[in-house]
Order: structure tokens, then sequence, then C-alpha cells
């Protein structure tokens, strides 16, 4: 198998291809990435809907066909989806992999540990990212150790290649014994590494200024797989890049206001937004894998909101929202939801915008007075 080293791209034949890639992609927000910078050119194929978690998802045969197909393959990579691995490698093992967590540049922050998170340091990462201008391509090499992600300028998106139609029916899991186990409760013990305190923090996609760099390198992994198209990749990367640049500006104006109001959440997921927009969760119910909170997990967490009067429980529309109402309730705490994966959105181009504006909005909303 064929793999896109991090820094720079492996040499491919500069010959032109007689169809356009065929793209595999993991989330719904990638899934959106690619096919802004494929827009005009083709689309990519999802793999995970946007309402299953991706912690623990068995793929249909239609998802795996495609997965097999692909020319390119473009996922967070293991510490997200480490049960989509073996997948990858053994059905598109001939095709172009792009793990986005290796991508140079990006923020890369680790899982917070305890139900408080007192101790979580993001270095200056918190830097003003306005110079993010996303015309330019070109540097992918001038950003901090872990976080500083000023000189993100190269950032490109995705479309879609949702050319099967079998998504509805689901019933043919049987037909891939090897990825069948991967989707229940149990999930948590086969990916615990990589949601273990210190460990990568998977949500990557939340901080725009990594969304701004993967367009990059997809631009790239795109324009070196199909040089006909290479100009119009890099133009709609661009393009990418601009909006997020506006995006990020308007909600850093939004939420500024609102920094150092105390807040729970569901889920430990949304580090990468708190760090980029400064407001900071207090405490989680479950893990950054998702999985049930304990009772006595819950109990701390309780303890927590009510000793820093936090004025928000943070829901999502993949879990259950009757623990956080437990919480919320008779304790004057509002409870909004939010959704990290665009569950209830459209996939394609728009969805990543509007993923992260819905996560501004609901903060905006339920941390106000």
């Amino acid at each position: 198998m064929r793999y896109l080293a991090p820094v720079s791209l492996l040499l491919l034949s500069t010959a032109a291809w007689a169809d356009v890639p065929r793209v595999a992609t993991d989330i719904a927000p990638v899934h959106s990435l690619v096919s802004q910078v494929m827009a005009g050119v083709g689309t990519p194929d999802l793999t995970i809907p946007p309402g299953a978690s991706p912690h623990s998802y068995a793929m249909r045969p239609s998802e795996a066909r495609a997965l097999s197909n692909a020319d390119l393959v473009v996922w967070v990579g293991p510490a997200l989806t480490p049960w989509l691995e073996e997948p990858i490698d053994s059905l598109a093992g001939n095709a172009l992999h792009l793990e986005l967590e290796d991508v140079a540049g990006i923020r890369v922050l680790t899982n917070r540990a305890g139900v408080a998170f007192e101790a979580h340091d993001h270095g200056d990462d918190h830097d003003d990212h306005d110079d993010h201008e996303g015309d330019a391509h070109e540097d992918h090499d001038a950003h901090g150790e872990d976080g500083d992600h000023e000189a993100h300028e190269d950032h490109d998106d995705h479309d879609d290649h949702a050319k099967d139609d079998d998504h509805d029916d689901h019933e043919g899991h049987d037909d891939h014994e090897e990825h069948a186990e991967h989707d229940g409760e149990d999930h948590a013990d086969h990916d615990g590494h990589n949601h273990a305190p210190g460990a990568i923090d998977p949500h990557l996609w939340l901080d725009p200024v990594n969304a701004s760099l993967w367009l990059g390198a997809i631009s790239e992994a795109l324009g070196q797989l199909d040089p006909e198209n290479a100009t119009l990749y890099a133009d709609n990367a661009a393009k990418g890049q601009a909006d997020l640049v506006e995006l990020q500006g308007d909600i850093q104006a939004q939420l500024t206001p609102l920094q150092g109001r105390h807040f729970a959440v569901f889920h430990d997921a949304y580090h990468y937004f708190e760090a980029r927009f400064g407001v900071e969760a207090s405490a989680a119910l479950s893990l950054s894998d998702g999985s049930a909170p304990s009772a006595a997990r819950l109990a701390e967490v309780r303890e927590v909101v009510q000793s820093v009067n936090a004025v928000c429980v943070f829901t999502e529309p993949q879990f259950n929202a009757g623990l956080v109402d437990a919480l919320a309730e008779g304790g004057g705490v509002k409870s909004a939801p939010l959704d990290p994966l665009g569950a209830e959105l459209t996939p394609g181009p728009a969805l990543y915008g509007e993923v992260i504006q819905g996560l501004a909005t609901s903060f905006a909303e339920c941390l106000s007075e």
C-alpha cells in the first residue's frame, strides 16, 4: 500500500488519470472538506454516516465496496477510528492513504484527565489566527510544535463519491466478519489506548485552523493523482480556507464575551474548539471515547457543576440526553445540544462550516445570561 508522507507527499506519476480519482473518507466533516476541494470535478464517498459514532461503527457492504474501489483514502487516523485501520489496509491496500492527524503543523492536543479539567494547558495555542489568509497554499511547514498554526495558509476541501445506493440496507454486516465486532459498547476497550489521558485527542476537525491545513493537504494529494485538475483543486482549497478565516473571525467575536463562563459537556470532544476560541469546559460526563459514564462519575460531575456554578450542560444527538437532564434538573442550569459530526445535516461541501457555526451558536445561546 502507498501512504502520503506527513510533510511532503510521495512523488507520483504526472500522467493524467483517465478518470477522476475515487476518494473514500471517514466522517462527515472530513467528507465535507474533501467535497469542497473536489467541487466541479467529482464527489468523495462517506464511510461513517453523520449520525453514527466514529468510535464504534460497522461498515455496510456499500461502504466497504467504496473503500475497496478508492484511489485515495482520507481519514482523521487511528486516533479517532483505530477499528478502521485494518479495513483500510485490507480493502484499500493499493490506494494512497492520507492520515490527517499526521499533516504537518496542525494543532494536536492530548486527552484531558479526570472529571474536572483544571490542569489542561494549551501553551500558546490561543494566539490570534486572523493571519490565515485562505489564498496561499504554499506554506505547510511554518507551524509550531503542537499548536501554533498562525501560518496555515494552505487549506483545501473535498467533494463526494456517493456512488453506492444501498446505504440504507444494513443487513449485510455479516459479509464483513472482520469488522462486525466494531459495532458495540465494547468498542471502548478496543480503542481505549487512544482515549487515555495524555494520548492524542482525536477530535482534531473541531479546530478550523486544522481544517484549513487539511484542505491544503487534500488539494496536494488530489493534484498529484489528477494533474489535469490540480489548479482547480488548489483554487477550491484556497476558497475554502478564505471562508474558514472569515468564519473563525465571526465566531471569535461571538464567543469572546462569554469567556470565563462555566459549563459541562456530555462527551469530552470539544477541546480543540474550546482552545481555539477561549471557552473552557469545567467537566465532562463521558471520556473522549463517548463511553457511558458510571454512577460515580455522574455524581462527581454533578458536584463540579454545582461548585463552579455552571450555567450550561451540553448534550449530543448521538448520546443519552437523559443523563445530562439529570445534571441540569432543579439546579437552574440550562441545557443545549452540540453536534460535532453533523448528525442532522446533509453531507456535502457546506456541512463542515455548518458544524462549526452550529457549535458556536449553541455555545453563545446557552452561555449567555
